[in-house]
């Protein structure tokens, strides 16, 4: 049994944005069969597994936008302004474990990872993968 770890640095561009890493991530994978932990070090982005279809992504941009809403006055926003940041990243999730074959991601047909920006623009955001395997 192996264990391995690598990490990965993300820039983005806007306050919302999807970033499909599932290529960055394969070129990172150095074990086999096994698993990978997926997670990013930030309290204001997310990581999840979906379908990489425009109006999908689109959609759930507006459904974040909806559920936690900028007509609202929040607690955190006395700290640092990006309560909403920090809310919609509650919703989602800092990480995902998934399985490894071949010595690629073992996705189903439509899934790809995705990093995702909730309060960008942000400079070298990191993304730690940890994987256990042969």
């Amino acid at each position: 049994m192996t264990i391995k770890f690598h990490s990965l640095k993300i820039d983005t561009n806007r306050n919302f944005e999807i970033i499909d890493i599932t290529s960055q991530i394969n070129e990172l994978i150095d074990i086999e069969e096994g698993i990978i932990s997926i997670f990013s070090k930030h309290s204001t982005s997310a990581i999840v597994v979906n379908e990489n279809e425009r109006g999908l992504l689109s959609d759930l941009e507006f459904m974040l936008n909806n559920l936690v809403s900028d007509k609202f006055s929040y607690q955190h926003d006395r700290i640092d302004d990006n309560a909403g940041s920090h809310l919609k990243s509650f919703l989602l999730s800092s990480s995902e474990c998934l399985p490894v074959k071949n010595g690629k991601l073992d996705l189903g047909t439509w899934q790809s990872v995705f990093f995702i920006e909730l309060d960008g623009p942000r400079r070298a955001r990191t993304v730690t993968l940890t994987m256990v395997g042969e």
